[in-house]
């Protein structure tokens, strides 16, 4: 039975993101990025599940990248479309770059498949966190909202980011101390403190900061090396 356990908790990982894709059809952009976040939650404890009980499995981890093809491939780029659509429905045809995102997307998780490199680090933008920095669009404020041009080049450079050979923090503890985990505690303050300070306001922030503290993070151990 406990085997089925993290299968069945990527199963809600993908669920959740295909209510998201509904909800984007629907119209609700705001509601999405919450979806995104739930399915994150899943994304993450499945893995954690099947280290825990000892019941890592090849199928797993075919499923695991399915699940986020949907939750944070396809979604991504339907809320894209949608939202370039909304803003341009007098050419139907340019919402459609926004399907550029579901390609990266494809190449980033599978890339990630075969890259053994990437055990306490990433290389790219994670598939969810370049949904979150999607779906937070509409959390900005009416000042700094994109025009048509600003969501083309925004579609472009979140998919560019996808494949960057580009090192992140991964939020992989393999003990407790500061001096080794310095930059993973320091994003975990930030973003918490922003959440606390601006609420929904604070998710058009929170991947920006993720790679300003990660490409400091690094420059940082580069130069004390």
């Amino acid at each position: 039975m406990k085997k089925h356990i993290p299968n069945f908790i990527t199963c809600l990982n993908l669920v959740t993101g295909a209510l998201g894709c509904i909800t984007i059809l629907q119209g609700d952009f705001h509601l999405a990025i919450y979806f995104v976040i739930v399915s994150g939650l899943f994304d993450f404890m499945d893995g954690f599940a099947a280290r825990i009980l000892g019941v890592q499995s090849a199928i797993g981890k075919e499923l695991d990248s399915l699940a986020d093809m949907i939750s944070f491939g396809l979604l991504p780029a339907l809320y894209m479309v949608m939202l370039i659509r909304d803003q341009e429905p007098t050419n139907e045809y340019l919402a459609f770059s926004g399907l550029l995102i579901v390609v990266f997307s494809a190449i980033r998780l599978a890339r990630f498949n075969i890259d053994d490199r990437q055990t306490d680090h990433f290389i790219g933008l994670p598939t969810p966190a370049n949904t979150v920095l999607i779906t937070s669009l509409t959390f900005l404020p009416a000042a700094f909202q994109l025009s048509i041009l600003g969501l083309l080049i925004f579609t472009v450079v979140s998919s560019l980011l996808l494949v960057a050979n580009l090192p992140l923090i991964a939020l992989k503890f393999k003990g407790v101390s500061w001096a080794a985990n310095k930059w993973k505690y320091l994003l975990m303050m930030v973003v918490i403190g922003l959440l606390a300070a601006l609420q929904d306001a604070a998710l058009p922030l929170i991947i920006p900061v993720y790679l300003i503290i990660s490409i400091v993070g690094n420059l940082s151990t580069r130069s004390s090396v």
